[in-house]
């Protein structure tokens, strides 16, 4: 199958940081230490005939996971090569509010403010913490714009971890603020499926909230041939979960204990099919429900692990 990075464009960035790789060329990890946040480069992690890349200045984006010569991330070359875009593909990074929030705002412990659909993380710059042939550790701090949205100071550092088959994304969130911060953290993976017809997704779920009519439904299976599938599960009651593709193979999801709500998305004649582990369904902020509440000081630890076979 082909590999899907590697065409995503052409990038203008001022600087001049040498040994830095372009899109078109990831740059293997190697090195260790903290390293200034490389615009325009692609970093690639391995382990035996497992391969991951990441784009630090896309918001953290895994743009692929390979095992051998099979690509499992689907990616929208158009919306990564522009950078006014939200990018339509790999994993993104839902935080701190996974889902819409009502009217785009929120309220919360007698403050209050607007942000987008699935938070602020996708769309910032993330610097480089570590690397090593095989896991790499980015990091993002609060700043001006994640302030204006977010009035909470903050230290986020996701550590991607590769082995054989399998990949670790490990988030640890310190509340560098001197009040509780409120949070919830989701991912995106689009994952990369020619024939959804034969594809299956396990879940024990009855009930789920159909995004596309706006209404709880009884929840009897997928179907994800139709138009489109925004299907929020409401009592899918784990924290793990696997899609089964047509040629027998599987990816299974498993999690920390936190992601107990799942999102299937996916459009008719887009080869992808999106399983999405949330520690809280959509408009956290407001309701409270499933919100995760950090006290000053402290610091929490949620991963979310994929292994193919």
């Amino acid at each position: 199958m082909q590999r899907q990075v590697g065409t995503a464009g052409t990038f203008s960035h001022a600087g001049s940081v040498s040994e830095v790789a372009s899109v078109d060329q990831p740059e293997k990890a190697g090195r260790s230490g903290m390293l200034p946040a490389m615009p325009g480069a692609l970093i690639e992690i391995n382990a035996a005939d497992t391969a991951v890349t990441i784009a630090p200045f896309r918001g953290a984006l895994v743009t692929s996971f390979r095992v051998g010569d099979r690509e499992l991330l689907y990616l929208d070359q158009a919306t990564f090569a522009d950078p006014k875009q939200n990018v339509r593909g790999g994993i993104p990074v839902l935080f701190p509010s996974p889902g819409k929030l009502e009217g785009d705002r929120w309220t919360y412990g007698g403050q209050q403010g607007s942000m987008k659909q699935h938070g602020f993380a996708r769309t910032q710059e993330w610097t480089v913490a570590d690397r090593q042939p095989d896991s790499l550790r980015l990091a993002l701090e609060s700043n001006e714009q994640t302030l204006a949205q977010f009035p909470w100071q903050f230290r986020a550092s996701l550590t991607f971890a590769v082995s054989p088959a399998r990949l670790r994304l490990t988030l640890k969130i310190d509340n560098l603020s001197n009040s509780t911060l409120p949070f919830d953290l989701g991912y995106h993976p689009y994952f990369q499926v020619l024939d959804k017809a034969r594809a299956r997704i396990d879940t024990a779920a009855t009930r789920a909230f159909d995004n596309v009519v706006k209404q709880d439904v009884a929840f009897q299976g997928f179907d994800l041939t139709q138009r489109e599938v925004d299907l929020h599960l409401l009592d899918h009651g784990s924290s793990a979960s696997m899609l089964r593709f047509a040629d027998g193979s599987r990816l299974s999801l498993s999690a920390s204990p936190e992601f107990q709500r799942w999102v299937v998305w996916t459009l008719a004649g887009k080869d992808f099919v999106c399983l999405e582990p949330w520690t809280s369904p959509g408009n956290a902020l407001n309701t409270r429900e499933g919100l995760i509440e950090l006290a000053s000081g402290q610091s929490r630890e949620l991963w979310v692990e994929l292994a193919f076979g």
